[in-house]
């Protein structure tokens, strides 16, 4: 299959074969006599568990070091459960930290709303100006939510 077809059939662009094949998630198909790549059918089922595993909070890095370790003949199936077991703490944090930005912030609409009451409308209440100034919440429930980069 040429990179067209193969990137169509697994649901993604052709750019995005590449920069698998580059990150070593996909070996380097072979070229055909005009230089063209000629990816194989089960490089569709290998993007589709690379895609599965993005789903699941791994990094193409990760995703690097399990396919290089299985294309060596390894099973890495305890460290793939492993960085899963971290990711799960990492949305547990996560989640921890965004309930408490939840609550925060709930108290501080009420106390807004207390204020918005005693102003006359078109008045201005300085809600920004009564912001605390250290903040609603830790520096880190402030961190973009998603998967970890920083492994």
């Amino acid at each position: 299959m040429k990179s067209g077809e193969a990137a169509t059939a697994a649901g993604v662009s052709a750019d995005t074969l590449r920069h698998y094949e580059k990150r070593g998630l996909l070996p380097a198909p072979p070229r055909t006599a005009g230089g063209y790549r000629d990816y194989p059918p089960a490089t569709v089922e290998r993007v589709r568990l690379i895609q599965g595993a993005l789903a699941a909070g791994f990094t193409l890095g990760e995703l690097a070091l399990v396919m290089a370790e299985r294309s060596r003949g390894g099973a890495p199936c305890r460290k793939v459960r492993a960085l899963v077991g971290r990711r799960l703490e990492d949305v547990k944090t996560q989640t921890r930290e965004l309930r408490r930005l939840e609550r925060s912030l709930s108290r501080l609409l009420a106390e807004w709303d207390a204020r918005l009451a005693g102003v006359a409308d078109g008045g201005r209440a300085y809600l920004l100006e009564s912001l605390p100034v250290s903040g609603l919440a830790s520096r880190r429930a402030r961190r973009p939510i998603g998967p970890s980069r920083d492994r």
